[in-house]
């Protein structure tokens, strides 16, 4: 071979050499690829960027407010009246038409004097009574003497006897108390009538003795009464009339226009006034019973009209039917029924 081991080894030499000079110049572009050198206003606007960004404000809470409605409008405007007349009252309200059929008891569990109304699970018996044929409106019952007490009429005397139909209308449209007594009487006394006005809703009452009652019983008795819970249609055809148009219609007749029907029954006694009874007018319809102890007799009777009064606006302000959800295309009605 020419040029012999020197010159061997000479290669090898240059091979190792070069073999060096290429992973020298790989380094360095491999190097320059990944730093970039900045000048120095690029470097202040990076480290701009870089700062921490600060966490984002929340937005304050959205509030959404609920205008009263109708109803809690008039439960506040109700305790308003109350606690200016310097009085304890109790009512009792139960809607019987609407959509909504709400009822209302501010301080209705409340025990008051019930005075005269006793007489109304007392006529509602005899309606009862009258209606199912157990007894007749020509019944004759007579007068005792441990029936007397002062009141509208005068003409008993030991002897004198009436008919059930008239004395009813003495007990209803004048509260006259003699009267009373002897239907009661003929009823079975003052456990009978307790008895019964228990079994129409009444259950925190004790009538006669010590003669106590609530409004939200008399409310009780009233809506069973009305819904046509006592039985047929009979018994409001008799006790109705004997209820519409009383001697006294200072409470809540007063605060009603003449177009309601109220079938009610007032009590007074020892500064206490009462009125309770069934208020119908077209599509309206709502039982009421107002108690009212601590002022005098004048205030007593205008306070229950007053309450009376800013009742109906509410209940005559009411719709007869549910309000539809308004859908995004116009529905055309469909054509009302014909009534007859």
């Amino acid at each position: 071979m020419r040029g012999g081991p020197a010159r061997a080894l000479l290669r090898l030499v240059i091979y190792v050499l070069l073999a060096c000079l290429l992973t020298l110049v790989g380094t360095a572009a491999y190097a320059s690829q990944n730093t970039t050198s900045l000048p120095s206003g690029a470097i202040s606007r990076q480290a701009k960027i870089a700062r921490p960004v600060p966490s984002a404000t929340l937005a304050a809470p959205v509030t959404t407010v609920l205008a009263t409605s109708a109803f809690d409008q008039l439960r506040g405007d109700l305790e308003a009246m109350v606690a200016r007349s310097d009085a304890r009252v109790g009512i009792s309200l139960q809607e019987l038409s609407g959509p909504r059929r709400n009822n209302l008891s501010l301080n209705g569990g409340a025990s008051f004097t019930a005075a005269s109304a006793y007489k109304v699970p007392l006529l509602m018996a005899e309606a009862q009574q009258i209606a199912s044929g157990q007894a007749r409106g020509s019944d004759v019952l007579c007068f005792d003497p441990g029936d007397a007490e002062d009141g509208w009429f005068d003409d008993y005397d030991v002897g004198s006897c009436f008919t059930r139909d008239e004395l009813a209308l003495r007990t209803g449209r004048y509260s006259d108390n003699t009267a009373a007594h002897i239907l009661v009487r003929y009823l079975g006394g003052a456990d009978a009538l307790n008895a019964y006005a228990k079994s129409i809703g009444m259950t925190a009452s004790a009538l006669w003795v010590p003669n106590s009652t609530t409004p939200d019983d008399l409310t009780s008795a009233w809506v069973n009464t009305a819904i046509g819970r006592l039985g047929s249609a009979a018994v409001q055809h008799w006790l109705f009339p004997l209820l519409t148009h009383t001697a006294n219609e200072l409470g809540m007749p007063a605060g009603l226009p003449p177009s309601a029907t109220v079938v009610h029954k007032v009590g007074t006694l020892d500064g206490t006034e009462n009125d309770s009874g069934y208020i119908v007018s077209g599509r309206t319809s709502y039982v009421l019973s107002v108690a009212v102890e601590g002022i005098d007799e004048t205030s007593g009777w205008s306070l229950i009209a007053q309450i009376s009064s800013r009742i109906w606006q509410y209940e005559s302000s009411r719709p007869d039917f549910v309000a539809p959800i308004a859908a995004a295309t116009p529905v055309a009605p469909s054509p009302r029924p014909n009534r007859h």
